[in-house]
């Protein structure tokens, strides 16, 4: 079955939406497999980061006290680094279906946009786990220890699922809006970008004065807070913000994309 078959259906039961996106992602899944050059570098890019900060400037980087050693201040900034990488890809391949064609296909199989998209990010979530599961026993392997709780555990991981979903819906959405992958690829830029001017890898006090408030109030910084909650850290109110920053986002976007979705394919 070729990549843009969708599986019939017996007769009288024609598929909705979650069949439609089921099969969408499904079908992302594959091209992802295909695409492996783009698979590397996203899986690989955050780990060489994380080890060129823990190696060679966490020596410099005074963090407070709290932490035995760097990394076990820098991983949560970026597992969200590593999210970010991987969600951006989603944009160049939404791009590539509006240039190639592809859509109509779709639209003629009665598939609409909304399940083309949700497949995509699905696809983008599957992937995303398994480079922040790769991401996080590499960190292990280099001294990370964290002293979670179960429920701290399970907000690390509602937390990390809920900004995978919101940052891939945005990429979807600038797949939209752009008008060549390499453009798509080009605006992603800006979330692989925002991790850095937040506490992910030094705290923000640190930073120069003119950049606290950014810092402090941009969506990154209470889920890398909420993150180091696995540190045995006060998180406070962190992860209720956090959430909250993930579900706007996610609203938002969707509704940009369902827009953008109708404009593209009139």
């Amino acid at each position: 079955m070729s990549e843009t078959t969708v599986p019939l259906v017996p007769l009288g039961r024609a598929p909705g939406p979650l069949t439609h996106a089921s099969v969408m992602a499904g079908r992302s899944l594959r091209v992802s497999l295909r695409n492996s050059d783009a698979l590397i570098m996203s899986l690989a890019l955050p780990i060489m980061l994380m080890l060129i900060f823990v190696y060679f400037f966490g020596g410099a980087i005074e963090t407070g006290a709290g932490y035995d050693s760097y990394v076990m201040y820098v991983v949560p900034g970026v597992l969200l680094l590593c999210a970010g990488f991987g969600a951006a890809t989603t944009a160049t391949a939404v791009s590539e279906d509006m240039k190639g064609g592809i859509i109509d296909r779709f639209r003629s199989l009665d598939v609409g946009g909304t399940p083309v998209l949700a497949g995509h990010v699905a696809a983008s979530t599957v992937r995303n786990l398994f480079a922040t599961v790769l991401v996080f026993g590499v960190a292990v392997l280099i001294g990370f220890r964290p002293a979670a709780s179960w429920s701290g555990w399970l907000l690390v991981a509602t937390v990390l699922i809920a900004y995978i979903v919101a940052l891939s819906w945005i990429s979807a959405a600038i797949g939209l809006l752009a008008r060549s992958p390499e453009a798509a690829s080009g605006f992603t830029f800006f979330m692989s970008f925002l991790p850095y001017p937040s506490s992910a890898f030094a705290p923000i006090e640190k930073m120069p004065d003119w950049l606290h408030g950014f810092a402090e109030n941009q969506p990154i910084t209470p889920a890398i807070e909420s993150l180091r909650g696995l540190l045995g850290q006060e998180v406070g109110n962190a992860p209720w913000i956090a959430l909250a920053w993930a579900g706007g986002m996610t609203a938002v976007a969707i509704a940009a994309s369902g827009v953008l979705f109708r404009i593209r394919t009139r």
